[in-house]
């Protein structure tokens, strides 16, 4: 007999904007008259979904597994990031169930691509889009969101495994 078991992560990432740079969500490239600052591409919401991931095995963060200061790192694609800790994951029995994201960002509006972003994350989690939820929240012009000086995003995940029971 076997009996789920599960563990919940949450992730958080915030960078910069600023001016030269791709605006990348959620593996999607979307048209801006900035991007995010970062030593890779700062992808928050890869960045997220992937300390989420790592948060619900206790097994660190992302800074932890991929330092700013490893020139490795540099300009990396945050999928890289993302599978690694995928990867993790999986060694060690469990998978994930959904993920529900949240991006903070007052420009541009984000309503016409969170489809997009679903069916990416769907796709790079290898889970059904029902089990995606991707939600766009405006700094309603306060704090450094609002004067669109950065963006944010908050993951949540659920993974799980079987467990066997002995009856």
């Amino acid at each position: 007999m076997s009996t789920p078991a599960y563990r919940i992560g949450l992730g958080h990432d915030t960078h910069r904007l600023g001016p030269n740079r791709a605006l990348i969500l959620g593996g999607v490239r979307i048209e801006h008259d900035r991007g995010l600052l970062g030593h890779s591409d700062a992808d928050i919401v890869l960045h997220a979904i992937t300390d989420a991931l790592l948060g619900a095995l206790a097994l660190g963060d992302i800074g932890e597994l991929f330092p700013d200061t490893d020139p490795a790192n540099k300009d990396t694609d945050s999928r890289v990031f993302l599978n690694k800790a995928l990867q993790l994951v999986r060694a060690r029995g469990w998978s994930p169930v959904n993920i529900d994201c949240t991006i903070h960002a007052q420009r541009p509006k984000l309503a016409s691509h969170k489809p997009t972003i679903r069916q990416s994350l769907a796709n790079l989690l290898d889970l059904p889009l029902d089990a995606v939820s991707v939600k766009a929240k405006t700094g309603e012009h306060v704090g450094p969101i609002g004067r669109e000086e950065a963006m944010s995003a908050d993951a949540v995940v659920l993974l799980s495994r079987e467990l066997k029971v002995e009856s």
